[in-house]
């Protein structure tokens, strides 16, 4: 089924996308290193292409594809790309659809899936994209689950008809029960009120070192008014949980400095009400996982159920390249990184 939806843009290109004909001399240019070749007949150019981050690259790869493919319908973490849906690093192969007829198979960096009845299939400035519920289904479906309940939680943000029974639903009705049950696991606790990428993570981390459910954003009026929202609230025990991405503190959005003196203050402010204490925690936290258990228990969250670690060894797999990349470019740069995030909306990954 093919839908209209105005509401929902697609995430253009960071980068500028050269073909042939937009270059005198193209392999000339590839091996004076001036352009780098993004696909066949593809090019970018190459300082620009190097600074962008390991998303921001697989994004550019999914418009190149579409460049050489319009009638291209992009699926999993292709569309999820372009929708501006969580992608964890560059996953370099791009998805696309075809139908049962085609072979399923991967060339030239892409990989294709056959399908005998299409999901959900939205046309937004003349790409062609599996919806949000569809590839939230999809990446539930074959994806991590800590991954899968990201891509649900964002799907809910970004189309707010989308309900998680409905995701269950197109989950349940799909004709191929490979990957349902694995699914159900992180439809079942989709949803809108976690608002990064890091949150939703991270939440499920908390959920299989064993730590009890939080209320997610939770609002604190002052008493002088001031109105402030936390992200994970433990009301039993007085204790604020807060995912905080670092990228937050790296200048984009504001002087760095300026930014913890912010956070410090709204802390405080914090404190002098019910809140007893402040949790803060970053990627390399929920990346190693043992951090992230360490700062819980340690401002007193108890521990109500056993540790499930075959989740969180795959989790620590599914971002330990990131976490080592980024853990040495902070040692040889002198300062602390973090992990990578990825910024959907107008709101970071924490």
């Amino acid at each position: 089924m093919l839908t209209l939806f105005p509401s929902i843009t697609i995430v253009s290109s960071p980068i500028s996308l050269l073909r042939p004909d937009d270059l005198p001399h193209p392999e000339r240019a590839l091996a004076q290193g001036e352009v780098v070749r993004v696909r066949r007949g593809v090019y970018a150019p190459a300082a620009p292409w190097r600074a962008l981050r390991p998303w921001a690259r697989y994004l550019a790869r999914v418009h190149a594809v579409a460049l050489c493919y319009p009638d291209a319908i992009f699926t999993h973490e292709s569309a999820a790309a372009l929708l501006g849906m969580p992608v964890i690093g560059d996953p370099v192969t791009v998805h696309v659809l075809v139908s049962s007829t085609d072979a399923a198979r991967e060339s030239s960096g892409i990989r294709t899936h056959r399908t005998t009845s299409l999901p959900e299939i939205i046309a937004i400035g003349g790409v062609l994209v599996t919806s949000p519920a569809a590839t939230a289904v999809s990446l539930a479906r074959y994806r991590h689950r800590a991954f899968g309940l990201a891509a649900a939680d964002a799907a809910l943000r970004i189309d707010p008809a989308i309900t998680r029974e409905g995701l269950l639903d197109a989950n349940e009705s799909r004709s191929s029960s490979r990957g349902r049950r694995t699914a159900r696991w992180s439809l079942t606790r989709a949803t809108s009120a976690r608002e990064s990428v890091l949150e939703s993570i991270s939440d499920a981390a908390r959920e299989w070192l064993g730590f009890p459910p939080p209320e997610l954003q939770h609002t604190f009026i002052a008493a002088d008014g001031s109105v402030d929202r936390g992200d994970q609230w433990w009301p039993e025990i007085g204790l604020l949980g807060e995912p905080d991405g670092e990228f937050k503190y790296d200048g984009r959005f504001g002087d760095p400095a300026l930014l913890l003196r912010q956070r410090r203050a709204r802390d405080r402010r914090l404190l002098r009400q019910e809140v007893k204490a402040v949790a803060h925690w970053g990627w390399i936290e929920v990346a190693q996982v043992w951090p992230l258990q360490n700062i819980l228990a340690g401002h007193g969250l108890p521990q109500l159920y056993p540790v499930q670690h075959a989740p969180l060894r795959s989790l620590m797999a599914l971002l330990r390249p990131y976490d080592v990349l980024l853990s040495d470019g902070a040692q040889r740069r002198g300062h602390s990184t973090r992990a990578f995030e990825r910024t959907t909306g107008g709101r970071g990954n924490g």
